[in-house]
């Protein structure tokens, strides 16, 4: 039996413009996501050169959660299979999308980079192709909003291929509210990394405010099982903005906390049950132990 390898793939925060890196809406106008991987990990241990079905996988956050654990898992599969190959991120990626793909799971592209390559990404989708951004924030923007950006599970895992079919099967049909609500989500992706570069804490709120715009004009039951939690922060001045992770309709949240509110925030999250998930930057993406 040939030595076993463990591969671990960090999941991500996705901060605006999730939903345009999947199809159609690239090919018909474009997406553009900004986002960013942290120290929770997906690890996959098999064999090198090991298909899917043959590797064992361990999750550091819930499956559901709208971390993009799919997506790293692929990452790390891909890595696994074409291990001494030598490819770069960007090809695992696209392993890892495909691996998605084949299955029949209707899923954009945005989870896959962020996984393979670590960091923050701003990327630009078109078609089937990923172009790669400039994008660096400035340092004390990463201290602001590692120190002010909570991730909370909800505890409520959501499907999301049942929330894509839903979503997409109106936008085929060509229902204004969903299209429009996409445009306002893949608009808001250049003000989060223009704020992020320049430190302009305002942009980064306002985005998040027209990315949650944009999710309720998508279909508003996406962000139920949020509010009862959310809005009395909001209401209250102890949260600035916030967004649902992922799909949404359930796992994550993105909270971001005013100046004062960070206590508050926590206390409310803790008291309706949900999980406070601890994080940090990952800047490195999937790598290999050892």
């Amino acid at each position: 039996m040939a030595p076993q390898i463990e591969v671990s793939a960090p999941v991500r925060v996705d901060l605006a413009g999730g939903w345009t890196d999947v199809g159609p809406y690239p090919t018909d106008f474009g997406g553009e996501v900004v986002n960013f991987t942290i120290n929770r990990y997906v690890r996959v241990t098999g064999e090198p050169g090991s298909e899917a079905k043959d590797v064992e996988s361990a999750f550091e956050v819930p499956r559901g959660s709208g971390l993009g654990t799919s997506s790293a898992m692929n990452v790390a599969v891909a890595a696994i299979m074409s291990h001494g190959e030598d490819k770069y991120p960007e090809e695992l990626a696209e392993m890892a999308f495909q691996l998605e793909a084949d299955l029949g799971n209707f899923c954009g592209r945005q989870d896959q980079w962020a996984s393979a390559r670590g960091g923050f990404n701003h990327l630009l989708f078109i078609g089937d192709s990923v172009e790669i951004m400039p994008f660096e924030p400035m340092r004390s923007a990463r201290i602001w909003l590692r120190k002010h950006l909570l991730v909370a599970y909800s505890g409520t895992s959501r499907r999301s291929g049942e929330i894509q079919d839903s979503v997409w099967g109106r936008y085929s049909e060509g229902n204004e509210s969903v299209i429009d609500g996409l445009q306002r989500i893949r608009a808001a992706a250049r003000p989060m990394a223009n704020g992020l570069q320049q430190d302009r804490r305002d942009l980064v709120v306002q985005s998040f405010k027209d990315v949650c715009e944009g999710v309720d004009m998508i279909d508003t039951t996406l962000h139920d099982p949020f509010r009862g939690v959310v809005e009395p922060l909001l209401d209250s001045g102890s949260l600035a903005a916030w967004k649902a992770l992922g799909a949404g309709g359930g796992g994550c949240a993105a909270l971001l906390c005013s100046p004062s509110g960070r206590d508050d925030a926590i206390a409310s999250i803790e008291g309706a049950g949900w999980e406070l998930i601890e994080w940090d930057y990952d800047d490195e993406g999937v790598r290999i132990a050892g």
